[in-house]
């Protein structure tokens, strides 16, 4: 016989080990708190203040059309959004958009010092390519 004795044998344990799921819960938080702010791309404008209610909430991405003050036009659709467009072929484009997701929110960003004429205009052509309604896109007035 020998001296030494056998260990027991320990249970094995078929509960879930819920430490790592937490942390990596935790640092897919951390990502996407950061990230977020980068994925809303376009071109910057500066949005006049008022007071409203916010939008529904669809799962369709809205199109967005931005104006800016020194009256050019750009479409939020595609690789070259930072490019300015003519109001012909944002309309031509929204049409087509509309046509495949007739669901499609359409919004217009204008800029604080646009003109009036300018974002009437590019709603106006907006409604033109089958738009049912267009919103306008403000800030909450800073108290």
């Amino acid at each position: 016989m020998s001296n030494f004795r056998k260990a027991p044998k320990r249970k094995l344990v078929s509960e879930i080990n819920v430490v790592p799921y937490i942390d990596v819960m935790l640092v897919l938080l951390i990502v996407f708190m950061v990230t977020a702010p980068l994925l809303m791309q376009g071109v910057k404008v500066d949005l006049p203040d008022a007071p409203s209610a916010p939008i529904e909430d669809t799962d369709d991405e809205p199109l967005i059309v931005s104006v800016k003050a020194d009256g050019t036009y750009y479409l939020n659709l595609g690789e070259d959004e930072k490019v300015a467009k003519p109001l012909k072929e944002i309309k031509d484009t929204v049409a087509k958009v509309l046509r495949q997701k007739p669901k499609t929110p359409v919004l217009v960003w204008g800029d604080t010092d646009a003109k009036y004429g300018l974002i009437v205009g590019a709603m106006t052509h907006l409604q033109q390519a089958g738009a049912p309604s267009v919103g306008l896109v403000t800030e909450p007035p800073s108290e």
